[in-house]
């Protein structure tokens, strides 16, 4: 574990993002909430959340950080049949939070397939990775397009 004792403490954000690729047909259930599971988004988002505040349970060397905010969005995109998942997480601390927002990104994704799973077996989980962080050392990132 990276020793931050002697580190400021700063206001950090982390956004991150991620696809769910489903059929067309898994995305209308979704959306008509039709899965026998429930209601998919509300599920993945509440189980984003909880993931990024586990993250030092998941992730061996994650410092453990008082979150102070954990935005999930779950936008659907009918024209190229997949989920768009994007989280952001805020902290104050010695550390940032780019861990806990790409935990919630991954567990969101993995919410939808599992709920989704009995119905889309071909689901691909893609493309997840950091956005933009700010705050600490290093300053801000942005990823460019």
């Amino acid at each position: 574990m990276v020793d931050v004792t002697e580190k400021h403490v700063t206001n950090r954000v982390a956004v991150t993002e991620g696809f769910v690729k489903m059929k067309p047909e898994t995305l209308k259930m979704i959306i008509n909430k039709e899965i026998a599971k429930g209601d998919v988004f509300q599920v993945a988002r509440l189980s984003g959340i909880m993931a990024a505040k586990m993250t030092p349970h998941l992730i061996p060397l994650c410092h453990p950080l008082p979150i102070t905010s954990v935005e999930i969005e779950i936008e659907p995109d009918i024209e190229n049949s997949k989920v768009k998942i994007i989280s952001k997480v805020k902290t104050s601390a010695q550390t940032g939070v780019e861990m806990e927002a790409l935990t919630a990104t991954a567990v969101t994704a993995l919410t939808i397939y599992d709920m989704c799973k009995a119905v889309d077996k071909e689901m691909i989980i893609e493309g997840i990775k950091l956005l933009y962080k700010s705050g600490g050392k290093s300053g801000e990132f942005i990823r460019n397009p």
